[in-house]
């Protein structure tokens, strides 16, 4: 008996019944041709039997597919849950170059932390094509980007800390003009890092 009889007389896609064949091929014992891929089965073979098997493994499969659907849905729920009250926290997040807070009191210090960011500023080309990098320009249109996301690493390292505020807030800078040896022996001038640190005290603060 021929698997594709078998799939036309209970239509059935012949490619479905393969795979459920290849999947109990120790309880289904059957014959593949190596020329057109076609699968024989014994002539006693009781079909009703296998396709009722048939159709509930491929229920059970549309149950688990299901189940795998919810949780995964339910997880990135859960996941855009958490980054917007992470947000709306960050959003209400205080912080000061000062150590208090008008109207607010402070229930817990939880200690120093700090947030960071790097910019690299190319020094221009050599050559016929020589071209001049003005770093001051090049660093002022940079400053604010690195400056604001140095901030927001910090409120990310209070967030985490379980804090709501940050106190003492300064920044640091670091300037450097890296160069290494080139191909000829001489000077290759690699481009300008400009880093910059953002301090500060993660706390705990509460309305008076």
């Amino acid at each position: 008996m021929k698997l594709s009889d078998i799939a036309q007389r209970y239509n059935v896609p012949e490619a479905d019944l393969k795979k459920f064949i290849n999947r109990y091929s120790i309880t289904y014992k059957h014959k593949t041709n190596l020329w057109d891929g076609s699968i024989t089965l014994d002539e006693n073979f009781d079909s009703d039997a296998f396709i009722r098997a048939f159709r509930e493994d491929e229920a059970k499969l549309e149950e688990l597919k299901a189940a795998k659907e919810r949780a995964e849905a339910e997880k990135r729920q859960a996941e855009e849950q958490e980054k917007a009250e992470k947000n709306a926290a960050m959003a209400q997040m205080l912080i000061t170059s000062g150590f208090s807070f008008d109207g607010y009191r402070i229930t817990k210090y939880s200690g120093y932390i700090s947030g960071d960011d790097v910019i690299e500023i190319p020094r221009g080309r050599e050559g016929i094509f020589a071209t001049a990098t003005n770093v001051g320009d090049a660093l002022s249109a940079s400053l604010v980007k690195i400056r604001r996301q140095a901030l927001k690493e910090l409120k990310e390292a209070a967030y985490d800390l379980g804090c709501n505020a940050v106190i003492g807030v300064d920044f640091d800078y670091i300037t450097l003009e890296p160069e290494t040896v080139n191909a000829g022996g001489g000077t290759l001038y690699l481009p300008y890092v400009f880093c910059v640190t953002a301090n500060g005290n993660a706390v705990i603060i509460e309305k008076e």
